[in-house]
């Protein structure tokens, strides 16, 4: 397993040193007039990239405990984030409190302690009956169903969901015993190289736009370009999974299409709260929800399909 880690980091930082020279080259050639937005934003985007993968990295070679503890501070941030664009009042706060330090944790080390029967079900059950219960006890019924169900959705987008990536690390896998890492590995490329190659093929080909209203760069022609790509490149990654070629092949159609359809969701939530990113803590990147939203929605559907055909029980 350590060498096929070390390859397949030897090759993210390939694509990163290319990346970053083509960034430095273009910014280069932009000569003494100024910067160009564009190429710095590009810039901004690959130092924010490089950052990512160290801290991805250095989780993933301190074993299960780190990526644990790498996806409860993602969780953390993208549900603070969540909150800041919700209607919550003073009277929600003590039922917030309870979702940042109680509940996320207690998720997470419960994913930790690879115990499926109680974290697949404790945020929407026992989370979800307790949040609007702890608000009722303030008394504060103006917009209540509202500030309940925001905050319910923030939890279920920004901890549930989220958790779901190193629960992978809890299946059990016959003949695949301790590489559950390059099942997080494959989701995350495979999805976010999605976005990337959406994105190019969309400014090349792109003409029919899917939902104008919600985000008007999405188009059929990158949709479909980005999800062929991927699953070409999910395809090429069959020999880190459990997968056949073919498995790979389809595994990363479905991914791909929930990581879309997530981005469009939460596109759909921005446009609703008037903003252009959840946040601005990642230099070019937004906020961590602006760069988990596709892996959010295909997490949980991608790790249910692994346990429902792949794991022992």
């Amino acid at each position: 397993m350590a060498d096929s880690f070390l390859f397949l980091l030897g090759c993210v930082l390939a694509v990163l040193l290319v990346a970053s020279a083509i960034g430095q080259l273009l910014k280069f050639k932009a000569g003494p007039d100024g910067p160009d937005l564009t190429i710095e934003n590009l810039n901004a985007r690959i130092n924010a990239w490089w950052v990512m993968v160290g801290l991805t990295a250095l989780a993933f070679s301190a074993g299960n405990t780190g990526v644990v503890i790498l996806f409860a501070l993602c969780s953390f941030a993208a549900l603070r984030e969540f909150l800041t664009l919700t209607n919550t009042r003073v009277s929600d706060h003590w039922a917030i409190a309870a979702a940042a330090f109680i509940v996320l944790p207690i998720q997470f080390i419960a994913v930790g302690m690879n115990w499926y029967g109680f974290y697949s079900i404790f945020i929407p059950v026992y989370a979800f009956l307790l949040m609007p219960i702890v608000s009722m006890l303030s008394g504060e019924t103006d917009n209540f169903l509202i500030r309940i169900a925001e905050a319910q959705w923030a939890l279920m987008i920004s901890v549930f969901c989220v958790s779901h990536v190193p629960a992978l690390l809890s299946l059990n896998i016959a003949d695949f015993e301790g590489r559950n890492l390059f099942l997080i590995f494959f989701l995350v490329v495979v999805v976010q190289s999605s976005d990337v190659f959406q994105y190019v093929w969309g400014k090349l080909l792109g003409k029919h736009k899917i939902a104008p209203k919600v985000s008007p760069s999405k188009t059929w022609e990158g949709l479909i370009g980005g999800v062929v790509t991927s699953s070409l490149l999910g395809a090429s990654l069959y020999w880190i999974t459990p997968f056949t070629v073919m498995q790979a092949v389809g595994m990363s159609i479905v991914i791909t299409l929930m990581g879309f359809l997530g981005g469009l969701v939460m596109s759909a939530i921005k446009r609703d709260r008037g903003v252009k990113d959840w946040g601005h803590l990642i230099a070019g990147h937004g906020g961590f929800i602006d760069r988990l939203d596709s892996v959010i929605f295909s997490a949980p559907i991608f790790f249910h399909i692994v346990r429902f055909y792949w794991d022992i029980h």
